[in-house]
């Protein structure tokens, strides 16, 4: 029997070496049952009330389904998971695919044992997050941190009485502090806080992260009490339980949602006092008269000033500045630039361009320079020859495979015979029987493992590519919005990132276009094709695509680089 073995840890309670563990318990058993290992998954320092984000999980429900093994191994049920849902899904999956789940703890997994275990280890979460939250509760009212450290403090590490770490004692920070008091004084006289970040990323001084200062780093969100001016422990007081955290079912993220303000917890600790009320007082008023004049209603709605200041435009998020790797945005209603170098001021392009005038460059080089009918159709020629030759390799492995499982089945067939005749000893049977079944499996897990190979594809591609990107251009010329926003995403799908580089004159404009994306467009399929050669090596259209082609193999690579 074909067995995968999976292992999980959590950082909070387990360590690396317990998945090494689980492994060779597991192993043990497996040994024990004569079962032939022939996979292992892992999980690292992932909790277990969520698989959406466990890769290791979500690969071996994947490989079930391809017959690359009989039963799923691991040390207990809640190592799988501990969410009822997931586990619930997880065995539905493992039946479909006739693949029995079997635990060191539990024995061979039942219905019996998804519902009865599954309800015991969503209790066990839930009691733990509750004894969490009451430690963080007393915490607080001891006059003590309940959750992470703050800049401006030091986390001071000493034992109780009883030899346990003492946790949430903090100490001012006086290098730190002096940084906090030079943030709130600038604040109070009229600085904005992406100036105040640009000063202290030019003076050299970390922030919080230990990389460059950002203006969100500094404005914070008032309403969630997050963010340098709105930290109420620089006046010596901690609130504690402005928020809750509650994990998307879909996603697996964490989405906060505030606590009314009764549930607050606060605490005065004036040991850990850095400002003076009167500048605390005059940070606040100010941050007031800044949301009023935003917004006229006296509702500060951070989302709508933007999407009003910064509209969406049909490269956003696309682009991306050369110097520093940041992106490009809006600092204008006409121009956008590097937002690392306007926000950070850790950046030297100062440079900024049109977006009329981007938009128009990138759509004419996807229109003219891309689709050249003798370059594009030279391209297509050896995409075509290289991809088809693959193809058929692959092809010609997976017929040499099963033509040869086919011959193994015969010459047992033929051991048995002589046998049976007394042609041929136990012992010779048994010897050459083993050094078959062997080979046989071998081949079996090539088989089970081995992809369907790519489909051919044809060079007049080429043709259709170039209707279908002119089409797409002047779709976006037309009246009817939902027709202009669907060929927005689908032009925005060829495209990987726009690389903006500073010249003497004017920006230079690089588009790296995602192949997949293009190839797909030409064959106009509703699905990008897949790597048919997994390659990593980068063409530029703007040197001719001879050059591209001067390999000792015309490996096919993942993107395309044109100049606009």
């Amino acid at each position: 029997m074909k067995v995968a073995i999976y292992a999980r840890y959590s950082s909070d309670q387990q360590r690396d070496a317990s998945i090494t563990d689980q492994f060779r318990m597991c192993r043990l058993r497996a040994e024990k049952e004569g079962w032939r290992v022939v996979e292992e998954y892992s999980d690292h320092s992932i909790s277990g009330a969520s698989m959406i984000q466990r890769p290791g999980i979500q690969a071996l429900v994947m490989d079930s389904t391809r017959g690359r093994f009989d039963l799923v191994l691991a040390e207990a049920l809640d190592r799988i998971s501990r969410d009822q849902e997931d586990i619930a899904g997880i065995y539905k999956r493992m039946r479909y695919a006739d693949v029995k789940m079997f635990t060191l703890s539990e024995g061979e997994i039942s219905e019996l044992h998804v519902g009865l275990k599954g309800t015991m280890n969503a209790l066990f979460l839930k009691d733990l997050a509750d004894k969490t939250r009451r430690g963080q509760r007393g915490r607080v009212e001891a006059g003590k941190s309940g959750g992470g450290n703050s800049y401006g403090y030091d986390v001071v590490k000493k034992f109780d009485g009883d030899g346990e770490p003492s946790r949430g004692d903090r100490t001012i920070n006086a290098a730190q502090a002096e940084v906090v008091r030079r943030i709130f004084r600038d604040y109070a006289a009229g600085k904005s806080a992406k100036a105040i970040a640009m000063a202290l990323n030019k003076d050299g001084i970390p922030a919080p992260s230990g990389g460059d200062w950002g203006f969100s780093t500094i404005n914070g969100n008032p309403k969630r009490g997050n963010g340098i001016l709105n930290n109420e422990m620089y006046v010596g007081r901690i609130v504690w339980n402005r928020q809750r955290f509650i994990k998307d079912p879909d996603t697996g993220k964490r989405q906060a949602r505030p606590n009314p303000e009764e549930d607050w917890v606060i605490q005065e600790v004036p040991e850990l006092r850095i400002l003076d009320d009167d500048l605390w007082n005059a940070v606040k008023a100010r941050q007031k008269t800044n949301t009023v004049a935003r917004d006229a209603r006296g509702i500060a709605d951070v989302r709508k000033v933007n999407h009003r200041r910064r509209p969406k435009y049909l490269f956003s998020g696309l682009t991306k500045c050369a110097c520093c790797g940041g992106g490009y945005s809006a600092i204008s209603k006409e121009l956008i630039g590097c937002s690392t170098a306007r926000n950070k001021g850790t950046c030297d392009n100062r440079m900024n361009i049109r977006r009329d005038e981007l938009e128009s460059r990138v759509l004419n080089a996807l229109r003219t320079r891309l689709v050249d009918p003798d370059l594009f159709a030279e391209f297509c020629d050896a995409y075509t020859r290289e991809t088809n030759r693959l193809r058929m390799e692959s092809g010609a492995g997976i017929d040499k495979a099963e033509a040869e499982l086919k011959r193994i089945a015969r010459e047992e067939e033929k051991l048995m015979d002589l046998y049976m005749r007394d042609a041929i000893s136990i012992e010779a049977v048994k010897e050459r029987g083993d050094k078959l079944r062997a080979r046989k499996a071998e081949l079996q897990d090539f088989l089970a493992s081995t992809d369907e190979p790519p489909p051919l594809l044809h060079p007049s591609m080429a043709l259709q590519y170039r209707a279908r990107v002119q089409q797409l251009y002047e779709t976006l010329q037309s009246d009817d919005e939902t027709q202009r926003i669907e060929a927005a995403e689908i032009i925005r799908s060829l495209i990987d990132r726009i690389v903006l580089t500073p010249g003497e004159d004017r920006i230079e404009i690089d588009v790296q276009g995602d192949l997949a994306g293009i190839l797909t467009l030409s064959a106009q399929r509703k699905n990008p094709a897949a790597d048919a050669a997994g390659s990593q090596v980068k063409m530029v259209a703007g040197a001719g695509f001879a050059n591209c082609f001067a390999m000792s193999k015309a490996i096919i690579p993942p993107y395309l680089t044109i100049a606009a």
